[in-house]
This record gives C-alpha cells, sequence and structure tokens, in this order.
C-alpha cells in the first residue's frame, strides 16, 4: 500500500499502519488520563471547552435520623426563598426547580426544620434537621416536604429532637408547632446508620 503525500509517494505496510495507529491512541488516551482541567460547556457557543476551575463540590449537611447523625446535601428547592436560604447557609448553589413542588405527595418523604429552641446547624441557626425516612426504608425519597417546627415561647424546654417520632410526640404534647409553607427540597442523604453511598 503507498499513500501520495504532495509531490512524493510514502510507502506504508498495513503493519505499520495499525501499529502508527495504536500508538496514536494510546497518547492521546494518556494526555487525556493526565489532563486536570475539567471540561465546560461554553454557554454562548455550546462547545465543550476547557476550564482551569476547580469540579464543584456541594458541602454535606449533619441532620439526625431515628437519634442517629446523618449526612446529607440539598441540591433543588421549589420555593425561591428556600433556594436563596440554603444557598447562603451552604455556600454552594441551591437550584430553583419550581415544578418540585408539583410531586404527587405519595413520592414525598418529611424534614422537619427547626425555627427556633436549641442553637446549631440548622438553616435558621437552630438544631440540624430530623427525618422521617432513610435509605433502606420503605418509601425513601430525596424530595422533601419541609416542617417548620417552632417551640412554644411558654411552659416548653426546648431541647434538641433527634427522630420524627419525638417531633409528633413533642407536637402532641403541645410543646411545638409544625406548620407546612408547601416548600419542597431535593436533600439526598450521603450517610445513615449502616449505609452510605
Amino acid at each position: 500500500m503507498a499513500r501520495s503525500i504532495g509531490a512524493g509517494i510514502l510507502p506504508i505496510e498495513p503493519g505499520y499502519l495499525v501499529a502508527a495507529l495504536l500508538v496514536f491512541l494510546g497518547g492521546c488516551a494518556q494526555d487525556m488520563g493526565s489532563s486536570t482541567a475539567p471540561v465546560a460547556t461554553s454557554p454562548t457557543t455550546g462547545q465543550m471547552t476547557m476550564t482551569e476551575a476547580a469540579p464543584p463540590s456541594v458541602p454535606p449537611v449533619k441532620g439526625f435520623y431515628n437519634e442517629r447523625e446523618i449526612w446529607f446535601i440539598h441540591t433543588e428547592a421549589s420555593d425561591s426563598g428556600v433556594a436563596a436560604m440554603l444557598t447562603a447557609m451552604m455556600d454552594s448553589k441551591v437550584l430553583l426547580v419550581s415544578s418540585l413542588a408539583g410531586v404527587a405527595p405519595s413520592l414525598l418523604a418529611d424534614v422537619f426544620v427547626f425555627t427556633n429552641g436549641v442553637t446549631g446547624g440548622g438553616p435558621f441557626g437552630f438544631q440540624p434537621d430530623v427525618f422521617d425516612r432513610a435509605p433502606g426504608d420503605e418509601g425513601y425519597t430525596p424530595l422533601r416536604v419541609v416542617n417548620l417546627v417552632a417551640w412554644k415561647k411558654e411552659g416548653t424546654s426546648p431541647r434538641e429532637l433527634r427522630s420524627a417520632e419525638e417531633v409528633r410526640v413533642a407536637e402532641s404534647r403541645g410543646e411545638v408547632t409544625i406548620t407546612r409553607p408547601g416548600a419542597v427540597v431535593n436533600m439526598p442523604i450521603l450517610t445513615w446508620p449502616g449505609g452510605h453511598r
């Protein structure tokens, strides 16, 4: 086999062609593997470009499930105010996805968010959020209906509640009130008792 290059003829044997191709592809793979710059899509042109920005990371948040510590993340919220609050709290963008508000109730779980009481790392500056289900539980879903929990100001001694059952018992005793503003937040759990992603 011969190939014409300019005015001359370059002989290329089939075996050499395959070997050259393998060397070329190996070099490409090595170059791609050694690159630390992530690929991004240009919003103006839609073309893939290399960027020097660090890869994105979403900071985990501590919460409680069945009296045990868990870690989770916030990624999207159905309400602009909630998305802005969580973005400011975590210094990580929580996206507004208004359609989450229309998810069927059977596909949602509860998260209990404290608006007063024991000081802590929750979005209002009080105790961590409490979850009613974790991965492995029947009906587990990362989509959570926000339940705002407020300790009554008179006749109660706020304490840290670490399970959905404790929250519901406190409500039944008249110690706390629970309101649902209608917000839904995507809150995947990263670690839970006996498991992790």
